[in-house]
């Protein structure tokens, strides 16, 4: 490993597409169910990579290929070699809903007061960890970094990469059950990251509101909570419609005007506050950082298209957020709002049964009209208008030529529900 680990220090530039390689870069041969990057070697060295690291030994290239027993298991295992060679804060965050959004204002606090490295995007599984701490360069002084999972023992494999110093579990909700089995089987997965914490003694931060999470973290004694009551840092929502306002009456004093969409991202801002607040982020650098943090990636986000106002919602969605969603866009102070809601995926055995209490959630409210495409949606009774695709729900609204409408926007990533806006 010092041996590689020499090699990278010279190259610290690491892909495993050779479609986004870079001159110098470090080549990782990984493999998946329909390719084997082994096959890609001599494309890699030919781009101008300096080395290929591979598996399979048909694929050796003289001075130019490193030969491996397994090259994810190398590729971890050197992002673990890096890591070590760290002595700053190391923050993991997981959960079912808001990862990557509380990830972001974390980011947007810390980055104010000390170079800060974080996941890019939602790299966030078994290959995402390692690339993230490989990128973290010499002169870094934090360290966050976002951890998703579909199944049992999948946090703990990447603690034992990242080796967290401090943890934050947004949320607990009906996340990937077909991998984790139940709700309950999720809050194991999830809470692998606080066992690895209470094993290494280290610190939490606590959504105080969630009497699941009180559980989850005991016999951790570094905790520095959050919430809407009884806690190190409290907050709660002013106003959702459309951006949200946050009142904060104790361990900060004051209000903060988000770019945020809706009253659910409000543990999100309150997570952020709590970081910057642990680490000394002054008041005046942690309020700006978050008034000025605008969300992308299709999350939370507000668009003006023509007359209408869409909330694009559209990079996950699961039981737990759709239904936080919904209740947050029924509030709304207009009376034309339409839902455009795609399937939930990974759902497992629970998944028509879920569908099916969603479609009792928006049963609830008084719309101008829903549409509801694909997955199970399209196997539940309703009354509402049914597609298969987003591109079909799109062709239909553009037809109806809405005007001064209201939508909301969301669904599974594996339904591209973003392409309905290529219609309004």
């Amino acid at each position: 490993m010092e041996e590689l680990y020499s090699i990278y220090l010279a190259n610290p530039s690491i892909q495993t597409d050779t479609r986004k390689l870079q001159k110098g870069d470090l080549y990782f041969a990984l493999k998946g169910p329909n390719f084997n990057g082994n096959a890609f070697a001599k494309k890699a060295i030919d781009q101008g990579a300096s080395y290929a690291i591979i598996d399979e030994s048909q694929y050796t290239i003289e001075g130019k290929t490193i030969l491996v027993n397994d090259v994810l298991e190398t590729l971890q295992q050197l992002a673990l070699h890096h890591r070590k060679q760290f002595k700053i804060p190391f923050i993991a965050i997981t959960g079912s809903n808001g990862k990557t959004t509380t990830k972001e204002l974390i980011h947007a606090v810390l980055s104010t007061s000390f170079i800060t490295y974080t996941t890019e995007g939602n790299l966030n599984n078994h290959i995402g960890v390692p690339l993230t701490i490989l990128k973290i360069k010499k002169d870094a002084e934090m360290a966050v970094i976002e951890m998703g999972a579909n199944h049992q023992k999948e946090i703990a494999s990447y603690c034992v990469i990242s080796l967290p110093t401090h943890g934050l579990i947004t949320n607990v909700g009906k996340a990937h059950l077909e991998g984790f089995g139940s709700e309950e089987g999720v809050r194991k997965g999830k809470g692998e990251l606080f066992d690895f914490i209470r094993e290494h003694k280290g610190s939490i931060f606590r959504m105080n509101d969630y009497n699941y999470l009180h559980d989850m973290s005991r016999g951790i004694k570094d905790v520095f909570t959050y919430g809407t009551k009884d806690a190190d840092l409290v907050g709660d929502v002013i106003q959702s419609d459309p951006f949200l306002q946050v009142d904060f009456t104790k361990g900060f004093k004051g209000k903060i005007t988000t770019s945020l969409v809706g009253g659910y991202n409000l543990p999100n801002v309150l997570a952020a506050v709590a970081v910057g607040k642990s680490f000394n982020v002054s008041e005046e650098k942690f309020r700006t950082a978050i008034e000025t943090y605008t969300p992308s990636n299709s999350r939370s986000q507000l668009v003006q298209k023509g007359t209408n106002k869409i909330i694009l919602d559209a990079y996950n969605a699961n039981p737990s957020s759709m239904k936080a969603a919904i209740d947050n866009f029924a509030r709304a102070e207009t009376a034309q709002k339409i839902l455009v809601l795609g399937a939930m995926a990974e759902l497992g055995e629970e998944s028509l049964q879920e569908h099916k209490a969603i479609i009792r959630e928006i049963e609830k409210h008084q719309w101008k009209d829903v549409l509801l495409i694909g997955g199970d949606f399209m196997k539940s009774d309703h009354s509402f208008r049914s597609f298969a695709k987003a591109e079909e729900a799109g062709e239909w609204l553009n037809k109806a030529n809405m005007q001064n409408v209201y939508f909301l926007v969301k669904g599974s990533r594996s339904m591209q529900m973003e392409k309905v806006l290529n219609y309004l």
